[in-house]
């Protein structure tokens, strides 16, 4: 049974991917950057990361779309029609309402209209690094930001599933691969390796400013799921658990 450790290296990327995050990296910058050219024309897009803890609701970036109330990391739930709706979602056992909410599909047309067949793929759907996911903020009953949630998307049809693990080194590096507390956690009764390699980590950090950091990775095949169909001996599809959950929280 192989473990996957957390530092970014190429080694630990399909190539497409690492590509990809260099591409980004060196082309776009950090997330919510502006292109270096072109920037007058191109539409401002804000990402999670634009959601500072510690703000009020009313100094939040607006031009998100589909919120809803949110359900753990899952899919929406109680439409809502903004930030200020937050109260309409049922608090969480730290008291936190939890709002979902979506990118604006603005800067895909976008691209799509200028022929940027590389930015079409970057910003199609709501992602971080190149991956699908779902995002949130957690609201306290005062209106202030106290976290965010990220959490691989499975349900995206534009994903690869099975390197949805992989978002966990991008955030680990995004706040220093060191320090983190990690704990490989032993694999339940018919929980099985995936092509050799088996992944089911909890990792925690104290991250500077007050925050604390939470990072959950699965890759494994779940009692029941197998490569091959025991019957028909052919190749399954999707039958394993690929995802990453990340949550950032700063408390009062």
């Amino acid at each position: 049974m192989q473990s996957v450790s957390l530092n970014v290296e190429k080694s630990n990327f399909p190539a497409r991917l690492f590509g990809c995050a260099v591409a980004m990296a060196t082309v776009f910058g950090a997330p919510g950057m502006l292109f270096a050219q072109g920037a007058s024309e191109r539409p401002v897009r804000h990402e999670v990361w634009d959601i500072k803890l510690g703000a009020r609701i009313a100094d939040l970036p607006d031009d998100y779309v589909d919120y809803a109330c949110g359900t753990n990391g899952g899919p929406p739930s109680t439409p809502l029609t903004g930030w200020k709706d937050y109260r309409r979602c049922r608090p969480d056992a730290n008291g936190l309402h939890e709002v979902y909410f979506r990118y604006d599909d603005e800067l895909e047309y976008w691209a799509k209209a200028n022929n940027l067949e590389a930015q079409m793929e970057q910003y199609v759907g709501t992602k971080t690094y190149g991956f699908p996911i779902v995002v949130s903020a957690l609201i306290d009953d005062d209106g202030v930001v106290r976290g965010i949630r990220i959490v691989s998307d499975p349900r995206d049809p534009t994903a690869d599933r099975d390197e949805a693990y992989l978002l966990r080194n991008f955030l680990n590096a995004r706040f220093g691969r060191e320090g983190w507390q990690c704990e490989d956690l032993p694999a339940e009764p018919g929980e099985t390796p995936v092509t050799g390699i088996f992944v089911k980590q909890r990792c925690e950090k104290d991250i500077e400013g007050g925050m604390h950091g939470l990072l959950i990775t699965r890759y494994l095949r779940k009692p029941g799921q197998s490569q091959y169909d025991p019957i028909s001996g052919k190749e399954t599809t999707n039958q394993f658990e690929s995802n990453v959950r990340f949550e950032l929280t700063k408390m009062k």
